[in-house]
């Protein structure tokens, strides 16, 4: 194998590929990125199975062939390379020679054989989405997965295509996200993606073009061009979340969302005991009072708001409420409330594409 490429070029598709390397594969050859010379252009393909990314870029090549380089140390050695041009050739059977100015390195490299072949997906249904409007979604939704394993299915983000509707909903048991958009798709689709996968996705979306996503029962392919990302798709059922989203309510606060998470963020300063980062939201007729007692003292916080209904008293973990203001970028939010012990719904007051739901912590004296 030969070829010559720019050395930002190819470190950026280093970059791109080494997404799914995790380094934590007892295969050594897993370790590796595949690098495969054809044409007018190189393949990197870095994989731990579960997630496969695939990226393209053109180089003069003198002499095909596929080596399996040591991902880490050879993103390490480009990375530090001049900004000029890299020559890489196979000197032998198990060694390739690095070449960019006065820099010369030889390398060990593992056999191309022993690289897992990626998984086949058929292309033929797609589902095109502007990368831009996918990358919001993604964003507004995988802050809520769980975090722990020891319910698989809930690590991932349930992608539901239903009535030309695409739905992505995420929950951990404690709050609940939902982001849904119009898109033109006549088929159903459910499907769950691992939070990993979409955590790297998230990185490569380029926000200019469109990307094709393609679902077969086992894996899921977004197609970027000259990258492909495919993943294996979690197993099992998905909550029935529309069941857990309460479509009534006793009482409705208006209220401006930087100011409410202002105030609960200086709250929750004082909220840092032990991990219940505990607030308490006195809701009244004109404000909200945002209260917090420790060890470490108290704060006491005022909020002019619009109610319709009840005034109400209720608490929160602030952590997930200030996850949920964080995220949207509205300038005005509604919570709907019905009692002290049951979910709050934070959605925009403009918009409906977006439903967040947060449990509250139940006090003592309700």
């Amino acid at each position: 194998m030969k070829f010559k490429c720019e050395k930002n070029v190819l470190q950026e598709a280093i970059s791109i590929a080494q997404k799914a390397v995790t380094g934590k594969s007892t295969m050594p050859i897993l370790q590796g990125i595949l690098i495969t010379a054809e044409k007018d252009e190189i393949t990197l393909t870095g994989s731990d199975i579960d997630l496969s990314i695939e990226t393209k870029i053109s180089a003069e090549v003198s002499e095909t062939g596929s080596i399996v380089v040591d991902s880490r140390l050879f993103g390490d050695i480009v990375r530090k390379l001049p900004n000029s041009y890299i020559e890489l050739n196979s000197v032998d059977s198990n060694s390739i020679e690095l070449i960019c100015e006065k820099s010369k390195f030889n390398l060990v490299h593992m056999n191309a054989e022993d690289f897992p072949s990626l998984p086949s997906v058929d292309e033929d249904t797609l589902l095109s989405l502007n990368q831009k409007l996918l990358k919001s979604m993604i964003k507004g939704t995988m802050f809520a997965i769980a975090q722990d394993e020891t319910r698989p299915i809930l690590t991932g983000v349930l992608f539901e295509i239903k009535n030309n509707n695409l739905n992505l909903v995420a929950l951990d048991g404690y709050r609940l996200a939902l982001k849904r958009e119009t898109i033109n798709y006549e088929g159903d689709v459910s499907a769950v993606i691992p939070g990993k996968t979409l955590s790297e996705v998230v990185k490569i979306l380029d926000e200019e073009h469109e990307v094709n996503i393609t679902f077969t029962s086992n894996h899921t392919l977004f197609n970027l061009g000259k990258t492909k990302i495919i993943s294996r798709l979690l197993e099992g059922e998905f909550i029935k979340y529309n069941s857990i989203i309460p479509e009534e309510y006793n009482l409705k606060v208006t209220t401006r969302r930087d100011e409410l998470l202002n105030c609960i963020e200086r709250a929750s300063l004082v909220a840092k005991e032990g991990n219940t980062n505990l607030i308490k939201l006195d809701i009244e007729d004109e404000y909200m009072v945002i209260t917090s007692n420790s060890q470490l003292g108290n704060v006491r916080e005022e909020l002019n708001i619009i109610l319709q209904g009840q005034p109400l008293e209720i608490a929160f973990n602030s952590k997930y409420l200030i996850d949920v203001l964080k995220i949207m970028d509205e300038e005005e939010i509604v919570m709907e409330l019905s009692s002290s012990v049951s979910p709050c719904v934070i959605k925009s007051k403009e918009n409906s594409n977006c439903i967040y739901l947060v449990l509250p912590v139940r006090l003592l004296n309700s």
